[in-house]
């Protein structure tokens, strides 16, 4: 089948979804209020509650949501075939990732901008926020550490995109500054910033960065190892400066990438006419995980990801200029999401080989799936740049910069958001010092993750990404129920129907019940002494938080039909 016909379909449906279903969830579900004075003016400080124009908060947005992981997920999924991976991109990004990310900007913003963890106590009670803070504690670190390692890697297969990301710090710098005092539109320095970002590849491949030769070839100091450090240490320094500063004008760059890749992708796929060589469904080998329940776990950013609410309620929610401008930056942010997983999925079924038999060979196993999936998103867009006169070359390093500049992002705003976890943990547990210390708490949201990335062992991925990473999509799609849990109880007490929310609700937390139990005879079978017991403990934490979310479901829905009840004030 020609791809081209599969993207052009699939934006309609987005642009269906994002018409009409984005439109009812606003004015039916979360009852957007014009009116409402947001905590980006409430509690306005210039450094994180800061209002935003909503273009400019919807770059910021995506790019922390998006990350590498719409990409690398969608690319290990299609070895079940391009069909069901396809399928649930589409489907999950209408009817569960708008509504997730949607629901939970707008709870927060109605709740001073506080964090999902945080609202678990206010709407759910007590032990649910601190379960749920334990959880999204776990999941930002494996964030955190791999996308180091991610970026690392990158760094060290393609040291020529390494001068055009770090000239574009002080790029975004510059931007940020020419904004904030002269208060003009972002737009067209954001534009002239992305053609200058693209031109300094050309520097890049005069002047590759490679730290081989102060690096050890084995042990602690080894090339990406250095560079995970040197990524943490910058990253310690850009979660602490106003959001304004950096992360806003790095972020509307980088989301004019989105659509930079999207066109390559599309308008190579015009030109080439490349077809999808990989099967629809594919015959996999005996041994390997099935495709259900493991697609929903395995695709999500892109489908839905509970890493999102973390952003939404965690930064995004601190800068939204009016409540209205949610439904724009959640649900559009979320249809982005999904844009970008069709374009891995597109780029790793037709743009990354000519022929099923070579397609066969990429994906002989899961194993080799996963490996090669970042790999074979780069070659597949570069494929399509090719179809546009670019050299092969120039492509590889115009992919390598996309991925790692959403990576790199959703480390910016992981770290930023860690550090409010740790804040809030620290809150809880009486130590007030780490509570009320930004640097304290900024330097254990680093040190923890940079330890878990430099950990030995798990073979050339190293030993977070080699292993503990097989917890990652349990743990985010958990977090992505507990999320919708909140969210369909605040709905419930406000009078409105939470049907919405509860069928993605109930699908996700089976699915993602169902593949923790799966996993740990499988991790018990292996004598995985280290992830076995973590997977019972997110079990037991997931059976706990079910239980506790079905009570407050229960007691908010009587509590609604009572006569004489008026609906909570917000707080």
């Amino acid at each position: 089948m020609p791809a081209i016909v599969v993207a052009l379909v699939v934006a309609v449906l987005f642009y269906l979804g994002y018409r009409y279903y984005s439109a009812y969830l606003a004015r039916k579900v979360y009852a957007l209020d014009p009116a409402f004075v947001t905590p980006a003016h409430s509690m306005r400080d210039g450094v994180d509650f800061v209002p935003t124009n909503k273009h400019v908060l919807f770059g910021h947005h995506f790019t922390s949501v998006a990350g590498a992981a719409p990409i690398v997920g969608p690319a290990i999924a299609v070895f079940w075939g391009w069909g069901p991976a396809l399928a649930w991109v589409v489907l999950g990004t209408i009817f569960a990732a708008g509504v997730h990310d949607f629901g939970a900007l707008v709870v927060s913003v109605r709740h001073r901008a506080k964090s999902i963890g945080t609202l678990a106590k206010e709407v759910i009670n007590k032990r649910a926020r601190t379960l749920f803070l334990l959880i999204i504690f776990f999941l930002l670190t494996l964030v955190n550490a791999v996308f180091a390692v991610v970026i690392a890697n990158l760094f060290v297969a393609n040291p020529s995109a390494v001068l055009p990301i770090l000239l574009e710090i002080p790029l975004a710098i510059a931007i940020g500054q020419y904004i904030y005092r002269t208060r003009s539109a972002a737009l067209v320095p954001s534009i002239v910033g992305v053609v200058l970002l693209y031109a300094t590849i050309l520097l890049g491949q005069l002047w590759p960065i490679s730290l081989a030769g102060i690096a050890a070839e084995d042990g602690l100091l080894t090339e990406r190892n250095l560079w995970v450090i040197l990524l943490f240490a910058y990253t310690f320094v850009a979660s602490r400066i106003p959001v304004w500063v950096l992360l806003q004008p790095r972020d509307y760059i980088n989301s004019h990438q989105l659509f930079i890749a999207l066109g390559v992708i599309g308008l190579g796929l015009l030109v080439g006419m490349d077809r999808i060589v990989a099967p629809i469904v594919n015959d996999t080998p005996a041994g390997s995980p099935s495709w259900f329940p493991f697609l929903f776990i395995t695709i999500a950013c892109g489908a839905i990801s509970g890493f999102h609410s973390l952003v939404a309620s965690g930064t995004t929610s601190k800068q939204l200029d009016k409540e209205t401008d949610a439904r724009y930056v959640g649900y559009m942010g979320a249809v982005g999401e999904g844009s970008l997983a069709v374009g891995s999925i597109l780029a790793c079924t037709a743009g990354v080989a000519a022929t099923q038999v070579d397609w066969n060979a990429l994906y002989t196993n899961f194993s080799t799936a996963s490996g090669g999936a970042t790999g074979n998103f780069v070659n597949g867009v570069a494929s399509f740049a090719g179809n546009l006169g670019v050299p092969t070359s120039v492509a590889v390093i115009f992919a390598a910069i996309v991925v790692i500049s959403f990576a790199a992002t959703t480390m910016d705003t992981g770290v930023r958001l860690q550090r409010y976890i740790v804040q809030e943990i620290a809150e809880i547990a009486g130590a007030r010092g780490v509570a009320r210390n930004v640097t304290l708490a900024t330097a254990i949201a680093v040190l923890i993750p940079l330890v878990m990335a430099l950990l030995p062992g798990g073979g050339d991925a190293g030993y977070t990404f080699g292993v503990l990473w097989q917890l990652f999509g349990t743990t985010n799609q958990l977090t992505a129920g507990l999320a919708l849990a909140v969210i369909a109880v605040w709905v419930t007490r406000h009078r409105r129907s939470p049907v919405a929310i509860l069928v993605p609700l109930v699908f996700l937390l089976a699915m993602t019940s169902w593949a923790l139990i799966i996993n740990l005879g499988k991790f018990v079978d292996q004598g995985q002494w280290v992830l076995a017991p973590l997977d019972t403990i997110i079990f037991v934490l997931a059976l706990w938080l079910i239980v506790e979310s079905a009570i407050a479901l229960r007691r908010a829905w009587l509590s609604a039909r009572s006569p004489e009840r008026e609906p909570e004030p917000e707080s």
